[in-house]
């Protein structure tokens, strides 16, 4: 496939001073550090201590076990249920007038109870990621191994266990293939050592399960759901290879006797993307007919394409186990263990969400349940947004794609939900979705209640256009923001404060008089600013729709202003209710959207502002679950207070936050913190708004030297940077496209114009170009 010129330079493939596009040495053959790889002494004994793969629609759960290995397996679309239509017959646009009266008199509770009744789903859940099931691999050993070692190399996308026994040395290397769509699998023998084993498939699902020669196949159906009928066939092939050795059936069961080596390929899928049977066994018939040498090679070219693009140093690395350097980071902070994080979220992010695939989801792609936590859906009230934080300034943009396609389909259903409840053109989701996009609200008004999901949704779209600047994203995501505004242009309702929506909530925070339901919260406003901004100006850069565009720029002014509370805080509602709510410490920090993600309050344009989130934040305080936690890092970074960015960022690595496996510990796991702590770390290095550019602004002092290389920056402009001793040394600006940018390195500040294809390097704090 030919590489652009826009791609080679976000992939740092700039030459320096040429203007000429080549792959430089370092990305092309960047080390294998300890710093790119987890590992272990032991075998998981749970889920949460095993290693993840994934190529984005498959995922396995690797264990490390010896005499028995488990590899849990996932695939993306086997979800519960089917299509269903989960729209309350009581919904009306009459009904929600009535709750609206009902919120103007200040009778919250009634209408809370109305909106439950008339307004919530039925089923008042959605429907559930499932497990495919686990792949087990019991292997005789003559005596208890040694030397045990497991290892997730993130440079390779490959997990690894070995261990010695009294003959030789047992190998078994575990990868997700996004070339070939399969889960493949090693199994070496060395020295005297021999391979006698039994491969044998468990899945809760409505499965037959049959060997036969060399393979194991599996089909059946997904589980119903909530009165939802299963509407998914599921299908599955094992298929095993032996080098000097015998593989056989018995049963569901194959044994491989006495081999060197042997080759575990394993496919599978689901009918809501065609045929599930006749998928696994073109699948299993390519990917079979291949040596494990040539599945390896094409896996990690394609995974190294991506993961190398971008990287973060800061400092040497513990000799210690992965698990041991979380406990140790409690008492003696070690930088490396963030980079670590750091370099571990974005393995994540290519192995949960490529191109063609779903997006991540509550867990990624991983989940061993058939009822996962909050059925591992899709959170639109700040977790699957903050899922694709990352994404751009970590160098992934097309990691972004599974969204855009979601939030196609969530349209659709969004429009009849928009009718049928609101009676409002455009389209409309609210705090969760699911596989078969469902929008009408659920669980109950107090969590669902938020019109909002589908509006932030779209600003998360903006996102991937504001960094990569593709015009043809532009155009694709237009259509999408102009619906999500034509809704809200139709049910914004009118106050003596401005325009506020109504009914909503402040997500999952009670206010004072005994409901959550309200009218106009403060996120709500901050998101349509954004919303309404943004999509007049895409109007404004693909030259259509000018009268539509002069009215959102209206309908933006004529919004309810953020407040400041009789304590200093940022209000969270329109009234200042702030005070007396009865949860202070509430993990969501809604209010504070506009300061991050958003860019509408900070410490230069809008101090009072600034300074009311200052209070708000220490209001609530720095620890919370996992994902709440990151956020928090996020807000201290764009506060520029680095030493309590870094200072919470220890606590979200500790043990309570991050699990051996270094997966976010919500608890129980949830990938956002994951994706959202990394980003924060980006936050406190580099921060991009418009055609500004802020360098180091929240350093702390433990991290007094490192380099950055790879992140980009919004307008289309790949950063990298070093510092020592506390100050840069130089930082490299490479532009996808020509622009004038406004560097900030405390308080020097450089106007620079770039010109595309032409990197331009600026050295030490006076930011002189070289």
């Amino acid at each position: 496939m030919a590489v652009t010129r826009r791609q080679a330079i976000a992939a740092g493939a700039v030459a320096l001073g040429q203007g000429a596009v080549r792959l430089p040495a370092a990305i092309a053959a960047a080390p294998a550090t300890r710093n790119n790889v987890l590992w272990y002494r032991q075998p998981a004994a749970v889920w949460t201590e095993a290693l993840p793969v994934g190529n984005g629609r498959l995922g396995a759960m690797v264990f490390g076990g010896t005499a028995t290995e488990r590899i849990q397996l996932n695939e993306d679309t086997l979800w519960s249920g089917g299509p269903y239509d989960p729209l309350n017959s009581k919904a009306n646009p009459e009904t929600v007038e009535q709750i609206r009266r009902l919120i103007a008199e200040r009778r919250f509770a009634e209408a809370e109870a109305m909106a439950n009744d008339c307004l919530i789903a039925r089923p008042a859940g959605q429907m559930s990621y499932q497990t495919f099931g686990d792949l087990f691999v019991q292997v005789d050993l003559e005596d208890k191994p040694k030397a045990y070692r497991r290892e997730l190399d993130l440079d390779t996308a490959v997990a690894t266990t070995r261990f010695a026994i009294p003959t030789g040395t047992i190998i078994r290397e575990v990868l997700a293939s996004p070339v070939d769509q399969v889960i493949a699998i090693s199994l070496s023998a060395l020295g005297g050592a021999a391979l006698n084993c039994a491969l044998r498939f468990e899945t809760p699902h409505d499965a037959t399960i049959v060997a036969k020669g060399n393979e194991i196949s599996i089909e059946g159906r997904n589980r119903p759901d909530q009165g939802v009928p299963a509407g998914l066939r599921i299908a599955g092939r094992i298929a095993a290879s032996a080098s000097g050795a015998r593989v056989r059936a018995e049963g569901s069961t194959l044994f491989i006797d006495g081999a060197r080596e042997a080759t575990i390929v394993i496919a599978l899928a689901t009918s809501h993307s065609g045929d599930p049977v006749a998928t696994v066994a073109r699948q299993i018939v390519a990917a079979s007919g291949k040596a494990w040498a040539t599945l390896r090679r094409a896996h990690i070219a394609e995974h190294r394409r991506l993961y190398r693009r971008a990287a973060l140093s800061l400092g040497p690395a513990s000799p210690l186990p992965t698990d041991e350097r979380i406990k140790a980071n409690v008492a003696d902070d070690e930088p490396a263990l963030a980079a670590l994080y750091f370099a571990y979220a974005r393995y994540l992010m290519i192995c949960s969400s490529r191109p063609g695939t779903q997006p991540a989801n509550l867990q990624g792609i991983w989940n061993e349940s058939t009822r996962p936590p909050w059925g591992s859906k899709y959170t639109i009230n700040i977790n699957t947004q903050m899922n694709y934080w990352l994404a751009d300034p970590a160098n992934l943009g097309e990691c972004s794609e599974p969204l855009l396609r979601m939030v196609r389909e969530l349209a659709i259903s969004g429009a009849k939900t928009a009718r049928a409840i609101y009676g409002a053109r455009g389209w409309v989701a609210h705090h969760n979705t699911d596989l078969w996009r469902a929008s009408s609200p659920i669980d109950g008004a107090a969590w669902g209640m938020w019109p909002m999901g589908g509006a932030w949704l779209c600003n998360a779209l903006w996102d991937r256009w504001d960094y990569g600047r593709d015009r043809a994203w532009l155009t694709a995501i237009y259509p999408l923001m102009r619906g999500a505004t034509e809704f809200f242009l139709d049910t914004l309702q009118p106050t003596p404060q401005g325009l506020v929506t109504s009914p909503s909530i402040s997500p999952e925070n009670r206010h004072p008089f005994g409901a959550s339901v309200c009218a106009g919260p403060a996120m709500d406003r901050q998101i349509l600013r954004d919303l309404f901004d943004r999509t007049a100006a895409a109007a404004t850069v693909l030259n259509r729709d000018s009268d539509f565009a002069q009215q959102l720029r209206h309908a933006r002014a004529a919004l309810a202003p953020d407040r400041i509370g009789k304590a200093g805080q940022l209000q969270e509602w329109l009234e200042d209710w702030d005070e007396a709510a009865p949860e202070q410490d509430h993990r969501h920090v809604s209010h504070l959207y506009a300061l991050y993600p958003g860019h509408q309050i900070n410490p230069d344009g809008t101090p009072e502002l600034a300074s009311a989130a200052r209070v708000s934040l220490n209001r609530r305080g720095d620890e919370s679950t996992g994902w709440a936690t990151a956020w928090r890092i996020a807000l201290w970074a764009r506060l520029r207070d680095g030493e309590r960015a870094h200072r919470i960022l220890r606590s979200l690595l500790a043990p309570a936050r991050t699990y051996p496996n270094m997966f976010d510990a919500h608890p129980p796991f949830q990938i956002d913190g994951n994706f959202g702590g990394s980003t924060a770390i980006i936050e406190m290095l580099l921060q991009s708004r418009g055609s500004s550019l802020h360098l180091l602004p929240a350093l702390p002092k433990a991290w007094s030297t490192g380099s950055a290389r790879g992140l980009v920056a919004r307008g289309g402009i790949v950063v990298d940077l070093a510092w020592s001793k506390g100050s840069l040394t130089h930082v490299l600006l490479q532009p996808m496209e020509s622009c004038t940018v406004a560097v900030r390195l405390g308080e020097t500040r450089a106007t620079i114009k770039l010109v595309a294809g032409h990197p331009v390097m600026l050295k030490g704090s006076r930011l002189a170009i070289s």
